[in-house]
């Protein structure tokens, strides 16, 4: 299933006519949601950084139509005079510097000194009588900390400028800060089912991979009465699609487009090529920008590399990359490009490092997949080491993501040589089992009914734990929900025949009800409760076998206690 391609048997020209009948044939799917998020900017800028800096910048911006000018100065303070519009000038002490905070987007940016043992300063109400600003332009240099923000990708709004390295595009930028007032929409990137959701559970919080990889810092954990949610600011969100990629469930889902939409295009462009006589094609995930930078930059793309227009590398993860493998790819490329934020550098070259576990389990080349760097121009257009695993179309027959993705593993499966063995797969990934020690289990099923899939269910009319691996994604719900702590999470891709069988983990002879005979529970369930109530005084004496009656029993026995003795209860 590894074979080693013949150069000489591919025509580039046969390649390049097949690929452009895909392009005319079929589109890759694009976002046709209206937009939905609007944001309203009145033009009160405030601007940040040294004296110097934001004097020229402030001189530059004045009488262009801006409602308002704060000037934020870290070291000296400032004295200009007003032009069309007001102008405020403030010096913040070093200390004032460590304690401030801006939180928001275009049009509501909170900007507050948050002081340790004090009260929180507004600097918008202390400043211009306003609840916010509408645009920040930060022009402190880049490296040098300012504390005021976590995120890697800045909020719409939020204009960086460094006055000195930037000096090419200061004119550019400025004119951009001037441009952000009025009314603006944005298309809402994504949507979320917290149905399928594994994130919170009973109280305990299992699945945090969309806040971990976020770098927009637009997605938070809303702690509610009992269990916590995963929501996401609309406003924020820049449609990296990171969450989507790494939410094992499909519970947040992109929207630009979704990604069963983004796996049957896939499939459906390949099974074009090959009826077009192109062989050995190569999918390359690439971002539109890129994209458009090659075609200005007059590059010729071989006839083989088939490009994936995304809005960001983080919409597609290792699922749609192994979905195309598995569809007849010969290989898998993502170009990387410059100013990539670290988070979205970091989860990709995860992706890369789960794909490769995963094909080295299913005994495959893990050179199927790569990594491409900006300037890797042969690499790019090299023809693949390695034929097709296949010249079949994979047809989807489930709806949900990690169904789906389950049918890709499957085919690879067969397309390979599993190793029958647990391989280890890097920290976080969403494969594994569990052990459960049925020495400890009393088969109460808090692990049921806090699991998010359908990886753990009960026995139905008889006491049992039944496990499928292949539904598991490791959120640690269930070990957290155990009262017993008999549930133990077993990291790990198992590329066996088990991972994608229902075995039962634990069972037990039913317990009858000493008076009517109907099972309503364990041994080892009743065997536990007796022994925790014990000294309870409602169950004190011959009370205590109510324990081992069913909920109707249990019942009567009470009624028929209180009419032998009214006084009973009262004494309890």
């Amino acid at each position: 299933m590894n074979q080693r391609i013949q150069l000489a048997s591919i025509d580039d020209q046969i390649n390049v006519t097949a690929r452009e009948a895909v392009r005319q044939r079929i589109s890759w799917p694009v976002n046709l949601t209206p937009a939905n998020v609007t944001y309203h900017s009145r033009g009160h800028a405030l601007l940040m950084g040294n004296a110097h800096d934001v004097s020229q910048a402030a001189r530059a911006l004045q009488g262009q139509g801006l409602a308002s000018l704060t000037l934020l100065t870290t070291d000296t303070a400032l004295d200009l005079s007003a032009a069309s519009e007001p102008l405020i000038c403030q010096t913040l002490t070093d200390t004032q510097q460590s304690q401030l905070r801006i939180t928001g987007y275009l049009g509501a940016f909170q900007v507050e000194v948050v002081p340790v043992d004090d009260a929180t300063l507004n600097l918008a109400q202390a400043l211009i009588e306003r609840d916010v600003f509408d645009v920040v332009l930060d022009l402190t240099a880049a490296g040098v900390p300012n504390g005021t923000q976590s995120w890697e990708i800045p909020p719409p709004g939020y204009v960086r400028l460094d006055w000195l390295a930037q000096e090419a595009q200061r004119r550019e930028v400025l004119e951009s800060v001037v441009e952000l007032v009025g009314e603006f929409d944005k298309p809402r990137y994504f949507q979320v089912n917290s149905d399928l959701c594994a994130h919170s559970a009973s109280g305990n919080v299992g699945c945090t991979r969309c806040l971990d990889v976020c770098p927009a810092d637009a997605i938070s954990s809303i702690q509610g009465r009992i269990e916590s949610r995963i929501e996401i600011d609309p406003f924020l969100c820049q449609g990296v699609g990171s969450c989507t990629s790494a939410c094992p469930t499909g519970a947040i889902e992109f929207r630009l487009p979704e990604t069963r939409r983004q796996q049957d295009t896939l499939a459906t462009w390949l099974a074009a090529y090959r009826e077009a006589g192109g062989q050995a094609p190569v999918m390359r995930f690439i971002t539109h920008d890129s994209l458009d930078a090659e075609r200005k930059a007059d590059a010729v793309t071989p006839g083989h590399l088939l490009d994936v227009p995304l809005e960001e590398l983080g919409a597609a993860g290792h699922d749609q990359w192994l979905t195309a493998l598995a569809n007849g790819a010969a290989e898998v490329r993502i170009q990387l490009h410059a100013e990539m934020p670290p988070r979205l550098t970091a989860f990709i070259a995860h992706q890369v490092a789960q794909a490769h576990g995963l094909l080295e389990a299913l005994g495959h080349d893990t050179a199927r997949v790569k990594l491409l760097q900006p300037e890797q121009i042969e690499e790019r257009d090299a023809l693949p080491s390695l034929t097709p695993l296949t010249d079949a179309a994979l047809t989807f027959t489930e709806p949900h993501k990690r169904a789906r993705f389950n049918q890709v593993l499957a085919t690879l499966t067969a397309l390979g040589s599993p190793s029958n063995d647990r391989h280890a797969m890097p920290e976080g990934a969403a494969y594994g089992g569990i052990q459960v020690d049925r020495e400890a289990c009393t088969l109460c099923h808090a692990c049921v009914s806090n699991c998010p899939t359908p990886a753990l269910k009960a026995g139905g009319d008889t006491p049992a734990l039944s496990f499928l691996e292949a539904d598991c994604v490791q959120c640690g719900l269930c070990e957290q929900a155990c009262p017993e702590n008999a549930i133990t999470l077993l990291p790990g891709f198992l590329a066996a025949p088990d991972r994608d069988t229902r075995h039962i983990c634990h069972e037990e002879a039913a317990f009858e009800c000493i008076g009517c005979g109907k099972p309503f529970a364990t041994a080892s369930t009743i065997a536990t409760i007796k022994a925790k109530l014990a000294d309870h005084p409602y169950f004190a004496g011959d009370a205590l076998a109510r324990l081992e009656m069913c909920e109707d029993c249990r019942v009567k026995d009470v009624w028929k206690t209180m009419i032998r003795d009214p006084d009973a209860q009262l004494k309890v």
